[in-house]
């Protein structure tokens, strides 16, 4: 069931991330961060709730709360037009949970899976760069954290979703661990420079954002161009982010 999840959620953050690089229009993407937050709410409530006491199964399952309510934090924020900032600290507090759940998967889930273990670092990465983009305003990342959550959907859900949706994951997870822990840490450095602070809409020249519903006021920051002096900002194994 899990993998399931998983699947789309490699849908929505590259549905998010093309938000945030300008392609996708902001309350377009509303409707998937709600039905993919409303999948990652109803699947852990009822793995725990037909886990029998399984402490496993609760520990697995807890994970997934963490990014239904953000999906679902997501798309009421851009319907709503409210503004970013709890989001933003919201996603600090994922960020913060991901890192413990990235050192149950190397250290402490039997049998551990360090593929995982390198898949939620990434999601830790990924959730702060959202608290830096909603919750300190830091606009100039705005673009590059879109390119990060394109990259995490394809590389960190839909494949891995994919792979063991096929029974194939649990051959492959020293050498995904190696590819994913090269190709993440070079997508970080190297889409840095290129994206940070670039002048670009958080809609499409196409599809603008309605009068009075900014993708600011929305929770998705426009991008604009900055400089760095205006600046001075689961689980166990196979829980799906």
């Amino acid at each position: 069931m899990g993998s399931v999840g998983l699947l789309y959620v490699g849908a929505v953050l590259a549905v998010n991330g093309l938000m945030l690089l300008g392609v996708v229009e902001a309350r377009s993407a509303a409707p998937l961060n709600l039905f993919v937050g409303a999948l990652q709410v109803v699947t852990p409530t009822y793995l725990i709730f037909t886990a029998g006491g399984d402490a496993a199964i609760t520990l697995n399952a807890s994970g997934l709360y963490l990014f239904g309510f953000t999906y679902l934090y997501v798309g009421i924020n851009l319907l709503a037009g409210l503004d970013g900032t709890g989001l933003g600290w919201f996603s600090a507090f994922v960020a913060a949970c991901a890192l413990v759940f990235s050192g149950l998967n190397f250290w402490y889930v039997q049998p551990t899976d360090s593929a995982f273990g390198v898949i939620w670092l990434y999601w830790a990465v990924l959730w702060a760069l959202f608290y830096l983009v909603l919750g300190l305003k830091r606009d100039d990342l705005t673009r590059y954290t879109g390119a990060i959550a394109l990259i995490a959907g394809i590389l960190t859900a839909a494949v891995p979703a994919f792979m063991l949706l096929t029974g194939v994951w649990d051959d492959y997870i020293g050498i995904s661990a190696i590819v994913l822990a090269v190709v993440c840490a070079a997508s970080l450095v190297l889409l840095y420079p290129p994206l940070r602070g670039h002048l670009e809409p958080a809609g499409p020249p196409s599809g603008p954002v309605p009068e009075g519903t900014s993708a600011a006021s929305q929770g998705v920051p426009a991008a604009r161009r900055t400089t760095d002096a205006g600046h001075g900002a689961g689980s166990g194994r196979r829980t799906s982010g």
